[in-house]
């Protein structure tokens, strides 16, 4: 097990990423067992607020240490105890900024609403993400050509190209989730690419709109879809970042 980390984590220097990971999940979660206990209640914590009555949101912070960790790991060049310690301090600052993505999207606190779901979501695809990558897996597949094929760009431009192309299309068709995980996987991207479109996507507004059975089964696909897994998700979400309250806050 010792040899197996040091051949696919230290020693092709990923160990800053491997750090930055635990520092983003750990962040998440423990951040949002404070939120959970503030809301509650409970335990020592309040909601931090400036002597105006501002509430100080941990997006502040967070934006502040990202901004830190990422230009200290640059200027370490990824190597030595400052990139490690960069890479944490990266991995708080993210944690803390993407556990109130939803806040920054709609500029409104919607933590514990129905739309502060989205925060939970991004943190979850992030992590996977991150995870793709410690594992081995490149943007665009391009891990998977040999020393030969590297030394010929045309083919690497030409897979990069593809790659993306898929993801593009994957996206237009109403599928963000399988886009951004085909930047990393292609083969995802490729599914979502071949498949009908989600109603309501681009693809669909610009392609199905003369064709009323193509659209009639996207929208059974669709119906399908949200039935089988949008309960599960729901739940999911739920556990992990808390029940959303049942009519957004004023």
């Amino acid at each position: 097990m010792g040899h197996w980390l040091y051949r696919n984590i230290v020693e092709p220097g990923k160990l800053p990423l491997l750090l930055a990971l635990t520092a983003f999940v750990v962040t998440f979660a423990v951040t949002r067992l404070v939120t959970r206990m503030i809301r509650a209640g409970r335990g020592p914590f309040r909601n931090v607020r400036t002597g105006g009555g501002v509430h100080v949101h941990h997006v502040v912070p967070g934006v502040v240490l990202t901004v830190a960790g990422g230009f200290t790991s640059v200027a370490s060049g990824g190597h030595g105890f400052g990139a490690w310690a960069a890479a944490v301090v990266f991995g708080v600052g993210a944690g803390l900024v993407l556990d109130e993505f939803a806040l920054i999207l709609h500029l409104d606190d919607v933590y514990w609403s129905e739309a502060g779901r989205k925060s939970v979501e991004v943190v979850a695809i992030t992590a996977a993400l991150a995870g793709l990558l410690l594992a081995g897996f490149l943007p665009f597949g391009v891990d998977g050509l040999d020393e030969g094929d590297r030394e010929g760009r045309g083919t690497v431009a030409v897979t990069v190209v593809v790659h993306f192309a898929l993801a593009l299309l994957a996206l237009a068709k109403g599928k963000a989730r399988m886009a951004v995980f085909g930047l990393v996987v292609p083969f995802v991207s490729l599914v979502g690419a071949v498949r009908l479109a989600r109603p309501g996507s681009p693809w669909a507004r610009r392609f199905y709109r003369g064709r009323p059975r193509a659209l009639a089964r996207a929208e059974r696909r669709a119906e399908r879809h949200e039935r089988r897994w949008s309960g599960r998700l729901r739940s999911a979400q739920d556990w992990i970042g808390g029940r959303p309250d049942d009519e957004p806050p004023r």
